[in-house]
């Protein structure tokens, strides 16, 4: 049972270190798409945030003994040039609507994140302190808020009335 767990667990963690790739490097793209904007700046201190909490797990894998899976992380790289692709094909890389779903599928990763937090807690996973997962839980909280505001406003850009009486 005690190897099934473990398993579980690293499996489970690299799932998220995986998205944590995916999640970078989308935000990386629209810091990019969106240079010496409000938007790029704000997403980069977001990354910022991000980076550091894929390193805390990262070594809270390490505590555990937990091997890193490439193979999954380079999936997870893949995964994302697709959905570029995709969202291409949707609309252009500076475009309203390509803003809109490229945030709403890093608003979806922190999502995840949190409930990841909020799994090793309730799991009493050692390896990281009660208060820490606290913080991490808070701190994933307030990325999504401010993901959030940014959503909100590239979504009035991209399906907005252009101008229309609103209901």
């Amino acid at each position: 049972m005690e190897t099934r767990t473990n398993a579980n667990l690293a499996t489970y963690l690299n799932d998220h270190l995986a998205g944590s790739v995916v999640a970078v490097e989308m935000m990386e793209h629209l810091e990019k798409v969106h240079a010496r904007s409000e938007l790029a700046g704000k997403l980069a201190q977001l990354r910022a945030e991000i980076v550091s909490d894929r390193s805390e797990l990262e070594a809270l894998m390490e505590r555990r003994r937990i091997k890193r899976s490439y193979t999954r992380k380079a999936i997870a790289w893949l995964s994302e040039k697709f959905a570029e692709i995709k969202l291409g094909l949707d609309d252009k890389a500076g475009g309203s609507l390509h803003l809109l779903e490229a945030l709403e599928a890093i608003a979806v990763g922190i999502d995840g994140k949190r409930a990841l937090w909020r799994s090793l807690k309730a799991a009493q996973v050692d390896g990281l302190s009660d208060a820490d997962l606290q913080r991490l839980d808070q701190r994933a909280q307030d990325q999504r808020e401010a993901m959030e505001q940014l959503r909100l406003d590239a979504a009035e850009k991209a399906l907005g009335d252009f101008g229309g009486a609103r209901r």
